[in-house]
C-alpha cells in the first residue's frame, strides 16, 4: 500500500503550495472532509515510480486555547494515519517559536520526520537550512515548493526504507475492499461476507501498518478481504482516530480490485460520499454499490433513497446497487456474483472489429458535435488497457470531444459488450489507424512480383 505523507506547520509556509506540487501528477482532490475547521486534504503523488499518498493539514498556531499545548484535532487525525510527517517551515523567516513547539509535539509521535525548509529560492541550500538544524528535527532540506525545486531530494528521503511498489499482493482470490463514510456499517457488512465460519487469521501486514489480508471462501470460491481499521469489528479497534481514517480506506481501494461502496439509506448521500466514489472511479476500480440498512423503511424512503443515488452519483450509472441489510443478512448472498461480474467486466478484451462496429453505429446514431464550422471525425478504436477497459480512439479533431460525446461512446461500449460494475476509459488520439503504417516484415518476392504486373498493367491500359 502506499506510504501516507502528512504536511504539517504554521500557516502560511507554503504547505498547500507543496501539497499540490506533489500532487501534480493527479493534479485532484482525492478526498475531503467537509463541515470541519480545517479540513484535511487527501492527494497522490508520485516520485521516481514510486507513489505515495500525502496530506495537507491546517497551519498551527499558539493561542489562549486550552488545548494550544496539543495539535489542532484535524492535524492530531491526519498525524494519527501518518507513516512520515514533513515538517514545512518558512526559509526566509527563520526559525520561529511556532516551529519550535511543533517540532516538540511531533518528536513524541513515534513516526519518521523529514525537515522541509520552503522558499529558499536564490539562496544557496546550505545556508537557507544552517538555522533550522536547531529544531532537532534531522537534516533540514531546502525546497521552493513554487518552482518545484529540491522536492525530488525531500521525497526520496520521504520514501526511503518503504518496501518497493513491486512488492505484490497476496494471491489466492479476488481482493474486495469494503469503503464507505462512518457509521454506514462497514463492520457489521464485513462480518457478514464472513460468514459463520470466518476464517481466523494472524495479522499480516501490509506495506503499511494496520493492514490486514483476510482470506475466506464463499460458495466454493476463494476472496480475499482487505480490511482496515475502519472495517475491523469496533471491539477491535483501540484508537477512536482510526475509526475515521480516510487514508486507510483510500489504501485499501488501491490494493482492491473490486470496491463495495456501502451507503446509509437512513441518511442522504453525502459529499464525502461523492468525493470518494470519484476517488475509486478515478483509480479505475470495479464497483459494486451496496446500500444498507434498508430494512424497515417504508416504500416512500425506498423511493427517495434511489433517486437521491441517481441525482448526486450519475457518474456511476455503471454500477447498479443492492439494497442490503447487514444486520440481517438480508441480500448479502447476491453481492458476490455482482462483484464477480464486475470483476470479469474490468478484465474483458474488447476485439477491435467489433469495437469499430461499436464506434461506427455511435456515430450513425448521434454523430460527434462541429468545432470551429469542422466535424469532429472518430475513424479507428482499438483497446488499450483493462481494468478498466480503456479504449483509445483515433481520428480527426478529436482531441476537441466534449465530455457528453465521450460518455456517451463509453455508454454504447458498455451496453454492447454487456459490461457491468466497470468505468470504461476513452482516450482520444489525433490521426487515422495506427496500424495502417506500421512496420512489418519486407514484402516477399511473389508479392513484389504482383505489384509489378500490376504497375504494369494500369500502364498498358490507362497510360
Amino acid at each position: 500500500m502506499k506510504p501516507v505523507v502528512v504536511l504539517v506547520g504554521r500557516p502560511n509556509v507554503g504547505k498547500s503550495t507543496l501539497f499540490n506540487a506533489l500532487t501534480r501528477s493527479r493534479q485532484a482532490l482525492v478526498a475531503d472532509l467537509p463541515g470541519l475547521t480545517r479540513d484535511r486534504q487527501y492527494g497522490e503523488g508520485r516520485v521516481g515510480g514510486r507513489s505515495y499518498l500525502v496530506v495537507d493539514t491546517g497551519g498551527i498556531v499558539r493561542d489562549h486555547d486550552p488545548l494550544a499545548t496539543l495539535v489542532a484535532s484535524q492535524t492530531r487525525l491526519a498525524l494519527a494515519e501518518a507513516d512520515v510527517v514533513v515538517c514545512v517551515v518558512d526559509g526566509r523567516d527563520g526559525p520561529n517559536p511556532d516551529d519550535f513547539l511543533i517540532a516538540d509535539q511531533i518528536r513524541t509521535l513515534n513516526r519518521r520526520i523529514c525537515l522541509a525548509v520552503n522558499k529558499t529560492e536564490g539562496v544557496e541550500p546550505e545556508v537557507a537550512v544552517a538555522e533550522f538544524h536547531a529544531l532537532g528535527l534531522g537534516r533540514p532540506y531546502a525546497i521552493a515548493a513554487t518552482h518545484n525545486r529540491g522536492l525530488d531530494e525531500l521525497m526520496t528521503a520521504v520514501l526511503a526504507g518503504f518496501p518497493a511498489p513491486t512488492a505484490e499482493a497476496p494471491t489466492g482470490g479476488m481482493r474486495i475492499a469494503l469503503a464507505g463514510r462512518p457509521n454506514v456499517g462497514k463492520s457489521t457488512l464485513a462480518n457478514a461476507l464472513l460468514g459463520e465460519e470466518r476464517v481466523v487469521v494472524s495479522d499480516r501486514p501490509g506495506t503499511t501498518r494496520d493492514s490486514i489480508y483476510i482470506p475466506f471462501t464463499r460458495d466454493g470460491k476463494d476472496y480475499i478481504l482487505i480490511d482496515t481499521a475502519g472495517v475491523r469489528r469496533r471491539s477491535h479497534i483501540t484508537d477512536p482516530l482510526e475509526r475515521h481514517s480516510v487514508a486507510k480506506t483510500l489504501q485499501a481501494v488501491d490494493e482492491a480490485q473490486v470496491v463495495l461502496l456501502v451507503f446509509d439509506a437512513r441518511e442522504e448521500v453525502s459529499e464525502q460520499d461523492v468525493t470518494l466514489a470519484g476517488h475509486i472511479l478515478a483509480q479505475g476500480r470495479s464497483l459494486v454499490l451496496a446500500v444498507n440498512k434498508w430494512e424497515g423503511l417504508d416504500s416512500a424512503r425506498r423511493d427517495w433513497i434511489r433517486r437521491e443515488l441517481a441525482r448526486r452519483l450519475p457518474f456511476l450509472s455503471f454500477a447498479s446497487p443492492h439494497f442490503i441489510s447487514a444486520l440481517e443478512g438480508l441480500h448479502i448472498g447476491p453481492l458476490f456474483p455482482a462483484m464477480e461480474r464486475a470483476y470479469r467486466s474490468g478484465g474483458r478484451i474488447l476485439p477491435t472489429p467489433e469495437l469499430n462496429r461499436v464506434l461506427r453505429e455511435a456515430i450513425a446514431a448521434t454523430a460527434p458535435p462541429m468545432v470551429r464550422g469542422r466535424r469532429i471525425k472518430p475513424k479507428f478504436a482499438h483497446q488499450g488497457g483493462k481494468y478498466p477497459p480503456r479504449v483509445i480512439v483515433h481520428g480527426n479533431l478529436v482531441a476537441e470531444t466534449p465530455d457528453a460525446w465521450r460518455r456517451y461512446l463509453a455508454q454504447r461500449i458498455r451496453e454492447h459488450f454487456r459490461l457491468e460494475g466497470t468505468p470504461v476509459e476513452i482516450e482520444f488520439r489525433e490521426g487515422d489507424n495506427p496500424f495502417a503504417n506500421r512496420p512489418g516484415k519486407a514484402p516477399s518476392a511473389r508479392t513484389e512480383a504482383k505489384r509489378r504486373r500490376l504497375k504494369r498493367f494500369r500502364k498498358a491500359h490507362y497510360g
